[in-house]
């Protein structure tokens, strides 16, 4: 019986870490509900728009997976990027060598802190405010 019970106990234990839209509404309650009925629609349909706050994207997208500055002919801006937190399945297959300085082929490796592939969203602020959201098109 108790050999049972630990699944189940480490899969609680596992999703309580999950922060889910609803469990940020929560934590940011007061400013959530200050917010303009349409605002607090989107953000529970985890979107966001031009002109949301830096707060407002935080609760509807969560933490970003990567901030960076990009400069343009106004300024600089601030960019979040968030991964696709989708299904994945693939196969890998490497072939090594043993020579001068040993090789590796046959395989693609992708380091996230500085490539783009697993972004789904891309959310730009200039001013304090959102005035760009890059979204991946489904299926790509």
């Amino acid at each position: 019986m108790k050999t049972c019970l630990f699944p189940l106990f480490l899969a609680v234990v596992l999703l309580a870490g999950c922060a889910t839209v609803d469990s940020r509404i929560r934590k940011h309650q007061a400013a959530f509900d200050s917010w303009p009925a349409q605002v607090q629609a989107t953000i529970r349909a985890e979107k966001v728009d031009l002109g949301f706050t830096p707060e407002q994207v935080r609760v509807a997208l969560g933490d970003p997976d990567r901030v960076f500055l990009r400069k343009t002919s106004e300024g600089e801006a601030e960019v979040w990027a968030y991964y696709d937190r989708g299904p994945r399945f693939s196969i890998g297959l490497g072939v090594g060598s043993g020579g001068y300085g040993g090789s590796m082929g046959g395989g693609v490796v992708y380091d996230r802190q500085y490539d783009r592939i697993d972004d789904a969203v891309r959310v730009v602020f200039e001013g304090g405010v959102v005035t760009s959201v890059e979204a991946r098109q489904s299926g790509k």
